[in-house]
């Protein structure tokens, strides 16, 4: 044990091995499951105050943890959000600034058509000290609808994958119903994602596809137990975006609505299974940190933002704030079963706060947009946000007449909402109006310019530096 502690000792001085590379002889190094909820708003989880269905399995998880009230994700729309989750940097400067579509689709908006893979990403800064990593269910950031030469997910830290239509490798691809009419159901996405090969297929009924997913993240924690390796999985299901098939059995009176409910049912159910497993397992449940959370606001006309006002697709509160819950046992012990409502997070957050709490160091040359918000996340403290968040809208979702603002900052309280021309600003104090209903702009002319200027530059720069 002498030699081998002077050997490590010499390498270490010589710069040929990684501090991080024996944080875990220390103390063992979290498991990390992220649970990434497609197209839940605000108000969906009961444990949130949501009133049409109850979600016990995820309330539990609440009363276990912690819940978030502040905890933005950085764009919208589905692709974006993922981006800025995956990497700790706003999306937009990979330029993806909406949903990944087909390829002509992506060049009119000026985008990309998948993420490039020299980004770093938290599964790969894990992978190589030491985790075993997984992606289960929607990627939707590469290999969708006529894009067939993106990279696969494990060019991007994972060592193995499991997805929807909307990324490739091995993946799902859902049976839907016949309609009420009896013609048969069609997804254009979905049928066309078997032609561009990449991996096996599995063909499964459209509510059974939620249940499918659980079994492989259990197999995928399994087989990180078999290695000896601590796991970062993540789980992201493609519920509860629509069209919504619940199982026959939660579809009520086969409505939309219904459907929609029955598949928040069904989803909270599947993840008991999990979050059971893991408690079941003591080695399991005294080091796994859980986060949930979803990726953008609810689909107009199902979900609900609660008292938020806005949606999918809109800068408003309602299409960017999202519920989140940590659970861990390393939580303080004060902690547990609290509301933070006074921390603002964000989705380029989560990156740089889970390399703090693993003890992992970052190359000089990566900068991340998000900030160490470890202390929040694990109950030890109840930070003020440092610095701004910035928002850009999708390209392709100006709104009716075109009256949905291009750019949104939020800087301590107060939250701005502007054009790229500066005009037409909206100006809220969050703490005393959440629901975005007076428009203080008149009032503060000062801050308005300070913050639309600073808003209009970051755009501009990143715009004019994307790759």
């Amino acid at each position: 044990m002498r030699c081998l502690s002077t050997c490590v000792t010499v390498l270490l001085a010589c710069g040929l091995v990684p501090m991080a590379a024996f944080a875990a002889d220390a103390a063992p190094r979290p498991n990390i499951l992220f649970v990434l909820i497609d197209d839940m708003g605000h108000g969906d989880l009961s444990c949130f105050d949501g009133k049409r269905v109850e979600t016990p399995k995820v309330d539990a998880l609440a009363r276990e943890g912690i819940r978030f009230t502040q905890f933005y994700v950085n764009s919208p729309v589905c692709s974006p959000s993922r981006v800025a989750l995956t990497t700790g940097q706003y999306p937009n400067r990979w330029r993806i600034t909406s949903y990944l579509g087909h390829r002509d689709h992506d060049r009119r908006r000026g985008m990309a058509s998948w993420l490039l893979p020299e980004a770093p990403t938290l599964a790969r800064f894990l992978a190589k000290a030491g985790y075993y990593t997984a992606h289960v269910g929607k990627w939707h950031m590469g290999g969708q609808r006529d894009v067939g030469d993106a990279p696969l997910i494990q060019a991007y830290g994972f060592a193995t994958s499991l997805t929807n239509f909307e990324g490739l490798g091995e993946r799902v691809l859902p049976l839907f119903e016949p309609r009420k009419d009896g013609k048969p159901f069609r997804h254009g996405p979905t049928d066309t994602s078997a032609e561009l090969g990449g991996g096996p297929i599995h063909r499964i009924k459209r509510h059974e596809v939620t249940a499918f997913y659980v079994d492989r993240a259990i197999e995928e924690i399994r087989k990180a137990g078999e290695k000896k390796q601590p796991f970062y999985l993540n789980l992201w299901f493609d519920d509860v975006h629509t069209p919504a098939q619940a199982p026959p059995e939660l579809r009520g009176d086969g409505s939309p609505e219904a459907n929609y409910l029955g598949v928040m049912k069904e989803m909270d159910t599947q993840l008991g299974r999990l979050f059971d497993f893991i408690r079941a397992e003591p080695s399991l449940a005294k080091n796994t940190l859980i986060l949930l959370a979803s990726d953008n606001g609810p689909e107009e006309g199902f979900g609900s933002a609660g008292i938020l006002r806005g949606h999918k697709s809109v800068l408003y509160e309602g299409g960017i704030r999202s519920p989140l819950i940590v659970w861990y046992e390393g939580l303080a012990a004060a902690a547990r079963g609290t509301t933070n409502e006074k921390t603002v997070l964000a989705g380029i957050d989560v990156l740089p706060s889970l390399l703090a709490l693993t003890k992992i160091g970052v190359p000089n040359d990566v900068r991340f947009d998000g900030l160490d918000m470890s202390q929040a996340l694990v109950g030890q403290a109840s930070p003020m946000r440092e610095t701004p968040i910035l928002w850009v809208r999708p390209p392709d979702r100006p709104g009716p007449n075109r009256s949905w603002p291009d750019l949104a900052i939020r800087d301590g309280d107060w939250k701005l909402l502007v054009n790229r021309d500066s005009s037409q600003p909206e100006l809220y104090n969050l703490i005393n109006d959440p629901r975005e209903a007076n428009n203080l702009a008149a009032k503060h002319p000062d801050r308005v310019h300070r913050m639309s200027e600073q808003v209009i530059r970051w755009d501009a720069t990143i715009r004019s530096t994307a790759p």
